[in-house]
């Protein structure tokens, strides 16, 4: 791996994330470090959230939506609401033997003799977060008495 220069940019972007807990989006990130340093691009911050994520000091979560960034890299699971997009950690430990049991499923379908190898997955729950859940229910008592 490359040794990178820990530039002031990337420590604010760093920063950022340490001091939240919500798995902020690149643009809320982006949002908050602007305010501390106007002359900082869109651009810098997502290139910096992606180094940062490459290195392994940040995960980047691929969910529906789009993509979140999470201080935790230990492996673990999320959950996401389908209505608001909030993400959550899930004491849901990875289960390693599932990459071991796709490669195997997928070796029928090798091509020119290379099969598939699996080295990760991730897994993400979807549902709906009590707030959301709480204001379907109002709409869904509101609209029974009109």
């Amino acid at each position: 791996m490359t040794e990178r220069r820990n530039t002031r940019q990337r420590q604010l972007v760093l920063e950022e994330v340490r001091s939240r807990h919500d798995h902020p989006t690149a643009e809320q990130i982006f949002d908050e470090v602007h305010k501390v340093d106007e002359h900082l691009s869109r651009a810098t911050v997502y290139r910096n959230l992606h180094l940062l994520a490459d290195e392994g000091i940040i995960l980047s979560i691929k969910a529906p939506g789009g993509e979140r960034f999470d201080l935790r890299t230990d492996e673990h699971a999320h959950v996401i609401c389908v209505r608001c997009g909030k993400v959550m950690d899930v004491g849901v430990h990875e289960d390693q033997t599932l990459d071991a049991q796709a490669t195997a499923d997928l070796r029928p379908f090798a091509e020119g003799g290379y099969p598939w190898t699996v080295y990760s997955h991730a897994t993400i729950f979807q549902g709906l977060c009590p707030e959301c859940a709480a204001k379907e229910q109002a709409e869904k008592e509101a609209s029974v008495t009109a």
